[in-house]
Formats: structure tokens, C-alpha cells, sequence
């Protein structure tokens, strides 16, 4: 294929090419790679799949899906349109092909249907990472595992059931893979037949299902943290998940299983002080609401409604509120009671009073969360919090040997009083490093440990054993873009100390907006990097302007979904652009293009106001 002018598409795809290439003999894929392309590659190996397989395993599809009853009147409507080599498939929640039509397309049979399309069987594809990440999910080409696939380009979308809190399936279009697009051509066509689809399962919903449905909907327009249950299946606004642990979850839906019981038995039955009662088309008065305290929630309480239809009582919605201000009073020590912790938004209050409530024993605790969320400072803040000696700190990417075993021999000697171990990077322990926790974990399950662990490296069959101990006391660590409320104190609290004469830095409404628009990939530790570099480079005085942050930061996020073509390109501009102090002309030289086609790629990103 010849060229004139070498896109960045063009050189992504190539780039991705190569990539595969390195890491299926062996080496590291490079760093222009998405780390989640490079751990769903790590996934394949790890589960066998054979990057030669000449066609997907098939498996028996359901005779009787509910699912492909309601797609099908849309995708007759749908196939019989598509162009050229497009297919459609309809997959399920297994990822089994349940149906496919359209033109034949490079890799495949004609008629995909019984398709086994999960990552055990075929790697990385778009189906597989649209059903794990419940969102729109495009796979192009080398991104693919199989050799199969490396002419292929697909798109999925995720079909949720009216009463499901996770996808039921999805609906792929494939298309043979086009060198200079940046997104798949079929992306419309899947929206539209996913919409068709949804819209003929929420006709088919029963009625009990369908008043739950609009119950949970009329509280999450308030943008209420909403829970939905009926006993059998739930609804979690994604408010409720960042606030409530599974195990409360778990107990609302003990709860509302227990009214749905009660309320079978008749009044005789029903326990005293119900809660209230939501009357529907044939229901029944309200009552008074009952509260429900939350044991790993910072002032946080359930109000739990009770759904009544027909005279029956089908379900229950538990809607997350703050605790009274008395409650909040006699609230144990929070975070802002902990030395060096900043952050008061209701994800962060939350981990970290439910990682203090666990600290009070001394016990193993693991923090579990991405790089850079502040694991380390809040593990030094509640071992300072609990009392003890200064902990030993061992870091397990520094790879000390014997360090670990060490240690370990040490407190399985002590009579209680030796100092607590800090166990930073438990992903990057050795395999004797392992042993040596696991043996002493046998000998003493109440050991003073504090660990951290950041997921995303494939871990072996101890170290999996050894977190599944470890997790039965864990708290996992909300990533910067979910808590951006706190950035402002953040933005304060790290900053270094001016020297005399110096005001401290402050910053702009419009460069607070900027930092609080970004996805912050690095989280607080790359927050803490950008606030050190402007407060060393800039000589203007005043608040810091948007001007003055680094390009990447000025640049408004994507308006949509980037495949992972387009999100290597995007970083691949970014990247020349700062290298190059913002001069474009420096910038498209270095990539290789025109000024013109970098001047195009910016406007498709959005990144030409920066």
C-alpha cells in the first residue's frame, strides 16, 4: 500500500503491528502500547488461546433464548441493509454467538452462530471487553490476539435487560479492516439496533419488573445513589456503587428478600416498623421510612422503600442519604483525623473510614487500588493512626532478596511487640517472597501487615492465593476520577511551601475546570507531578491560568469513546506537542505528517482550542 502523506492512523496500526509482534515472541510490547491492549494480550496467553487458531471453538447455543426472541424482528429488519462485507452478530452474556447475518466477513464462517467469541477461548475482541466494561467497545486489527482477526475491525455494543444491572449481550458489526480510518463504520449501525433491541425487552418486561424499573429511574433522575431490588436481581446507580461495598449490598438484598418473605406470610407476619410504602397502580398507603445505617459508609444511611403493585409487594428501593447531623456527631474518627490525607468527597470519606475501622485490629489489611491514589500515605496515616512503632517499610519492586523472608522470620519469633510491616507492590513479589508471607499467615493469621496492591499484572497461582487471604480485609481505593472533588484541597495540600516573599500558588476557576476535566491515568501522584512542574517553570504571578498547564492537561477529554487506535494517536500527538514546547510545526515533523493532517487530526479530537 503506498502513500503520500503518512497518517497517524496509518503509523498506529503499524505500530500496533509490531507490538504484537514483540510480545507474542516473548519480548515486552513497547510502551506506546494501552496497557489494557497489553493485559488482555497477557490474559490470551495466560489462557492458552493459540494465536494460529484456524476458526473460533463453537459451543451449543440455548434453544430458547429471550434474548435473540426480542433482537430478532430488529436484526432481520437490520442485516438485510448492510453493505459490502459488514456481518452482524448477536452475542449473549457467555459471549455465544446466538445469531449472525450480513455479508461474509474476513476470518469467520459465513453463519457465526454457536461462535464461542470469550477471551478463554479467542483473546481479546470487542464482544468480550463491551460485556466485562459494560460500555462500546471497538477492536481493530492487530489489536485482535488471533492471527485470524489481524484483517478485522469490530464494534460492540452492550444490550441491558429493563431489570439487569449488567449487560445481557451485545450487538457486533465486523467489518474487514480499513488502514486510514479512525472508527468503525459500522458504529452507527450498532447503536441503532442496540436501541431497537433494548426497546423490545423493556416491551417484553413483565409488570412487576417494568414498576421496579420506573421506581429506580424516578430516584436516579435526582441523581440519587439508588438500589433496586426485588429479591432476585438488583439495579446499582453507579453513585451507589462507589459508595456502598458488596457486602452491604449484599445485605440490602438479604433485606428486601426478607420483606418480599414477610409480606407472602400476611400481616401476621410483617415486621414491626415496615418500611415505606411506595403505592402503584392497585397499592397500598405509605408508611414511615426505615432507616438503615451503613457500617462501611462515612455518615451515610439507607432509606429503604418498599414497592407495592397490585396489592403484592414486588420489590424495594434503597435510596443512600447523609446520617442526621446527630448521627454524623458521635461518628468515630474520620479521615480528616488521619495526618496527611486529603479529601472529603463521599468515595474517598468512604474508603478510608471503613480502612480505619479495619486498622483498629492489628490484623493484615490490603489496600488495593490503581497506581498513584495515595495506598502508601494512607497505610503510613493508619499505622501512625493505630499507635504502633514506626513500621518497616519493604517494597517489593525494589526486588531486595531476602528481604521479605527477613522479616517474616523475625515476627514469627517476636512475642507481639515487634513493628508492623508496610508491604508496598505485593504484585512484584518473588515466588520466595510468597512463601514466606503464606507460611507465616498460617502460623499467625493476626499478623501486623499492611499491603498494597495494584491490579493489572497476571498473577500466579500463589500470589492469587495469597491476596484471596489478604482480601477478606481489604478496602479498595477510588482513582482520582472519581473523587475530582477533591482536587482543589489536593491542589493546596500538595503544594511545596513558598519560599519568603513568594504568595502560594493558586489557581484560576478555568485551570481548576482543565484538571478536573482530565481522566488523571497516573491519579494523585500525576496530580502531584503537574503541581510541582507549573510551580517550577512559571514566573508570572497570580493565579495559575489555564495557559500555563501542560498540553495535555489544556485539552478538553474526547466527546466520545476513542478505539484504541485513536487513543494511540491521540497520545502520540499529545506527546510530540509537549516534546516540542506546543510548536506544531516541530511536532508534525517529528510524527512524520503534513502540518495540514495535523492540523485535521486536532480538529477531530477537539484538541484545536487548547
Amino acid at each position: 500500500m503506498t502513500t503520500i502523506d503518512d497518517t497517524p492512523a496509518d503509523s498506529a496500526l503499524s505500530s500496533l503491528r509490531r507490538a504484537r509482534d514483540r510480545f507474542l515472541s516473548g519480548r515486552p510490547p513497547g510502551d506506546g502500547v494501552p496497557e489494557d491492549l497489553a493485559e488482555a494480550w497477557r490474559r490470551a496467553r495466560f489462557f492458552g488461546v493459540p494465536r494460529d487458531l484456524v476458526a473460533p471453538p463453537r459451543v451449543r447455543p440455548p434453544e430458547d433464548s429471550p434474548l435473540l426472541a426480542a433482537a430478532r424482528p430488529a436484526l432481520d429488519r437490520v442485516a438485510p441493509a448492510l453493505s459490502g462485507e459488514m456481518g452482524l452478530v448477536l452475542v449473549d452474556s457467555r459471549c455465544r454467538a446466538l445469531w449472525s447475518g450480513g455479508g461474509r466477513y474476513t476470518g469467520t464462517a459465513a453463519d457465526a452462530t454457536g461462535l464461542d467469541l470469550s477471551e478463554k477461548a479467542v483473546g481479546h475482541n470487542s464482544a468480550a471487553l463491551a460485556l466485562r466494561t459494560g460500555r462500546r467497545a471497538e477492536v481493530h486489527g492487530p489489536e485482535h490476539f488471533l492471527d485470524l482477526w489481524q484483517e478485522v475491525s469490530a464494534v460492540s455494543v452492550p444490550l441491558y435487560e429493563p431489570t439487569a444491572g449488567r449487560p445481557a449481550g451485545t450487538i457486533t458489526v465486523v467489518a474487514p479492516l480499513g488502514e486510514g480510518r479512525t472508527g468503525h463504520p459500522g458504529a452507527a449501525i450498532a447503536e441503532a439496533t442496540a436501541h431497537a433491541v433494548e426497546t423490545e425487552l423493556l416491551g417484553r418486561a413483565r409488570p412487576a419488573e417494568r414498576v421496579l424499573l420506573d421506581a429506580y429511574l424516578r430516584e436516579r433522575a435526582d441523581g440519587a445513589a439508588v438500589v433496586a431490588l426485588d429479591g432476585s436481581s438488583r439495579l446499582v446507580s453507579p453513585e451507589a456503587a462507589r459508595l456502598l461495598s458488596h457486602e452491604t449490598l449484599a445485605r440490602l438484598e438479604r433485606h428486601a428478600t426478607a420483606l418480599l418473605r414477610d409480606a407472602d406470610a400476611g400481616p401476621e407476619g410483617a415486621p414491626s416498623g415496615t418500611p415505606e410504602e411506595v403505592a402503584v397502580p392497585g397499592g397500598a398507603p405509605s408508611g414511615p421510612p426505615e432507616e438503615i445505617a451503613v457500617p462501611d459508609g462515612a455518615g451515610l444511611t439507607v432509606r429503604m422503600t418498599r414497592l407495592v403493585h397490585g396489592g403484592e409487594v414486588i420489590g424495594a428501593v434503597a435510596t443512600v442519604c447523609p446520617a442526621a447531623p446527630r448521627a454524623r456527631a458521635a461518628e468515630r474518627p474520620g479521615p480528616d483525623r488521619l495526618p496527611g490525607l486529603v479529601g472529603t468527597s463521599p468515595p474517598w470519606r468512604v474508603a478510608v473510614s471503613r480502612a480505619t475501622e479495619l486498622a483498629r485490629a492489628a490484623e493484615p489489611l490490603l489496600l488495593i487500588g490503581e497506581a498513584g491514589v495515595g495506598k502508601t500515605a494512607l497505610a503510613r496515616a493508619l499505622l501512625g493512626h493505630r499507635g504502633t512503632a514506626a513500621p518497616r517499610l519493604v517494597d517489593a519492586a525494589e526486588q531486595v532478596a531476602g528481604e521479605v523472608p527477613r522479616w517474616c522470620r523475625t515476627l514469627a519469633e517476636a512475642d507481639g511487640d515487634a513493628p508492623p510491616l508496610l508491604l508496598r507492590h505485593a504484585e512484584r513479589l518473588g515466588q520466595s517472597d510468597v512463601a514466606a508471607l503464606l507460611s507465616l499467615l498460617e502460623e499467625r493469621p493476626a499478623v501486623p501487615l499492611v499491603a498494597t496492591h495494584t491490579p493489572g499484572a497476571p498473577t500466579g497461582p500463589c500470589l492469587s492465593r495469597l491476596l484471596d487471604i489478604l482480601s477478606a480485609r481489604s478496602v479498595t481505593l477510588p482513582p482520582l476520577r472519581e473523587r475530582v472533588e477533591d482536587i482543589p484541597a489536593l491542589l493546596t495540600g500538595l503544594a511545596r511551601r513558598p519560599s519568603p516573599g513568594r504568595p502560594p500558588l493558586t489557581w484560576s476557576l478555568d485551570a481548576r475546570r482543565a484538571l478536573e476535566q482530565h481522566t488523571w491515568p497516573g491519579n494523585v501522584a500525576e496530580l502531584a507531578h503537574v503541581v510541582r512542574e507549573v510551580a517550577e517553570r512559571r514566573r508570572a504571578t497570580g493565579p495559575v491560568r489555564r495557559e500555563e498547564l501542560p498540553y495535555g492537561l489544556r485539552v478538553p477529554p474526547a466527546t466520545r469513546r476513542l478505539s484504541g487506535m485513536e487513543r494511540a494517536e491521540r497520545t502520540a500527538i499529545l506527546e510530540a506537542l509537549r516534546r516540542h514546547g506546543d510548536n506544531k510545526v516541530r511536532a508534525a515533523e517529528s510524527l512524520g505528517i503534513g502540518r495540514a493532517t495535523l492540523y485535521r487530526k486536532l480538529r477531530a479530537y477537539g484538541m484545536d482550542q487548547a
